[in-house]
């Protein structure tokens, strides 16, 4: 464990969360198809369990947009990849690592409306209101946390901690 990271979520308690969270999805989506785009890079992980949790069918892609710098956001959110699923008619998951300003989902959400999407819901491992800027909530959320810089479990500080199996605070 880096000496400038303290754990804020074990690894243990992050499996049994995506697990309810993708038996809620399965349940909720029973009757019809569940379409999912991560935001990469930070979702990957999180992705990765989630469409494993889930026992429906699934299609999946994945979108490349950014939004921060470090520790703090730029304001602008860059699309860097794009899906390649047609999503027209459709209802589009958008699965992020954590909600946060907002800006970034809100962005994408506007945008897969635009491309003829009949509902966008935002599935998120994280939400953190607090900083929020923008009108815009999780339809599924596996945890609600403070004010703090997180990292592991696909978030980073920099391109690094993305791979530690638990969430944990950075202590700058």
């Amino acid at each position: 464990m880096p000496d400038n990271v303290k754990i804020m979520i074990p690894k243990e308690e992050i499996g049994k969360k995506v697990a309810e969270l993708g038996a809620k999805i399965t349940e909720d989506f029973k009757d019809r198809d569940v379409m999912l785009i991560g935001v990469l890079k930070g979702s990957f992980i999180f992705m990765a369990d989630l469409v494993r949790a889930i026992k429906l069918p699934v299609e999946m892609d994945f979108i490349s947009a950014k939004s921060y710098s470090g520790t703090t956001t730029t304001g602008v959110v860059n699309v860097k990849m794009d899906t390649h699923l047609d999503i027209e008619g459709k209802t589009v998951m958008l699965v992020e690592d954590i909600l946060d300003t907002g800006k970034t989902l809100s962005a994408l959400r506007e945008t897969m409306y635009s491309r003829g999407a009949r509902d966008v819901k935002i599935v998120t491992f994280l939400d953190k209101p607090a900083r929020r800027t923008v009108d815009i909530k999780a339809d599924y959320c596996c945890y609600t946390i403070e004010d703090r810089f997180v990292v592991g479990y696909g978030l980073d500080y920099n391109e690094q901690y993305r791979n530690l199996d638990y969430i944990g605070e950075v202590i700058l």
